[in-house]
């Protein structure tokens, strides 16, 4: 889907109108990188931009196998630099045009970094057809914490609480 549309947004609870304009030739800069990335044996067929007020602030592309890193994807190194290149967390402002759409791990960044919107190229059922099927994980996730295939277990809650109670009172307390 292309061109203008409107979101209906909740911010900070204030709920507001925002017009969206995707920008086609910044997704298919981003579908270039992603087969650069493929034909050049560096990584997965993945790449994402980072654009504040039309103009590309930072790329990246998948380079779990180069850095031995499985979170190495596009996204969260796109995340990464444009970060280091404006000088903070949080990427409010911000678009992300990723050439497939996010998996868990990316999504939950791009949250975490706050960016303002997701433009993508490949759903999730193509992303499964090429052998990335991240619904296992959004399926895990879902389910309650003692029926994950990956066992988890809460240990000395009382004793970590610690850390919050010195960070609610810390001076050096930031809001994410």
């Amino acid at each position: 889907m292309g061109g203008w549309w409107v979101k209906w947004a909740a911010i900070n609870d204030a709920l507001y109108w925002r017009v969206l304009r995707a920008n086609p030739e910044l997704m298919r800069r981003v579908i270039r990188l992603a087969s650069e990335n493929v034909n050049s044996g560096g990584g997965g067929p993945f790449a994402a931009l980072i654009v504040k007020d039309g103009a590309v602030v930072a790329e990246g592309v998948n380079t779990v196998f180069a850095s031995n890193d499985p979170t190495a994807h596009a996204e969260v190194n796109a995340i990464r630099k444009a970060c280091a290149a404006l000088g903070g967390f949080a990427l409010r402002g911000c678009e992300i045009y990723t050439s497939s759409e996010p998996c868990p791990m990316c999504l939950a960044a791009i949250y975490w970094a706050h960016l303002d919107t997701i433009y993508f190229g490949n759903g999730c059922e193509d992303a499964a057809r090429a052998g990335f099927d991240d619904a296992y994980i959004f399926r895990q996730l879902s389910l309650e914490r003692a029926k994950r295939a990956i066992p988890s277990e809460q240990l000395l809650r009382d004793e970590a609480l610690e850390s919050f109670r010195l960070w609610e009172a810390s001076p050096f307390k930031r809001e994410y």
